[in-house]
């Protein structure tokens, strides 16, 4: 039985030179995961009542009142995200915490598809979970081989800050669709690369007790990496 036990464990060890136990380690992560899908699921419950009810997305466009309520819902998961940051270990205010942030970050993602295609929603949804899926594979693929991603960290943080400023001299200085395009595409290429940075500080970095932050840097990951491709699908359209 103990012999049978020791198979298991090797057969489902994560990466080599693992020290930890790798069942508490996958538990974890089936626990991060779990979350995520919850997180998910809110925000496409959320966004589609903002997509199928007009008045709600004709509200923020027709009054002033509306047009304030966006800008304080677009800045709001920032707000949210620092308690969130601060008690992301005290339980159970870090769940309350993380429903108040994935229900902010779902509102102003309802209001950005409002006045689009549905097709251009569907065809961005379809990629988004295409590219999640199989770079989350590869990542378990590669840091099972020995790899390690730990190294993207500076360079992801120096990209971050140039999409940010990108983003913000698209907002005071327009520079037309080519413009709108390679922010889409530069912003697709950088939260690709998240994706393979966080998955692998999910498996090799973050402690037990981290599994909210854990969770909410992977569904950052996931929602921008699908707003950067719904920009590029919009620009195209």
């Amino acid at each position: 039985m103990s012999e049978k036990s020791d198979v298991e464990s090797g057969e489902r060890t994560l990466y080599p030179m693992m020290n930890e136990s790798p069942e508490l380690r996958w538990s974890f992560i089936r626990k991060v995961y779990t979350i995520i899908t919850f997180q998910l699921l809110l925000t496409i419950a959320v966004a589609s009542v903002v997509f199928f009810v007009p008045p709600i997305a004709r509200f923020f466009v027709s009054s002033i009142q509306g047009s304030v309520l966006h800008i304080v819902l677009v800045f709001l998961p920032l707000i949210t995200l620092w308690p969130l940051y601060y008690y992301h270990q005290k339980h159970p205010l870090n769940y309350f915490l993380l429903l108040i942030f994935t229900v902010t970050m779902a509102f102003p993602i309802g209001l950005t598809c409002a006045y689009a295609h549905g097709k251009i929603i569907l065809e961005a949804v379809i990629l988004t979970a295409t590219v999640v899926f199989s770079l989350t594979l590869y990542t378990f693929w590669a840091v099972k081989r020995g790899d390690d991603f730990n190294f993207l960290g500076p360079f992801l943080f120096g990209a971050l800050l140039v999409l940010i400023i990108f983003g913000l001299i698209q907002i005071l200085f327009p520079l037309g669709k080519l413009s709108h395009m390679i922010y889409g595409c530069l912003g697709a290429i950088i939260f690709c690369a998240y994706i393979v940075y966080d998955t692998n500080n999910l498996i090799k970095k973050y402690s037990y007790d981290e599994f909210i932050w854990a969770s909410v840097s992977l569904y950052l990951d996931v929602i921008n990496l699908f707003l950067s491709l719904f920009t590029v699908f919009s620009v195209a359209d």
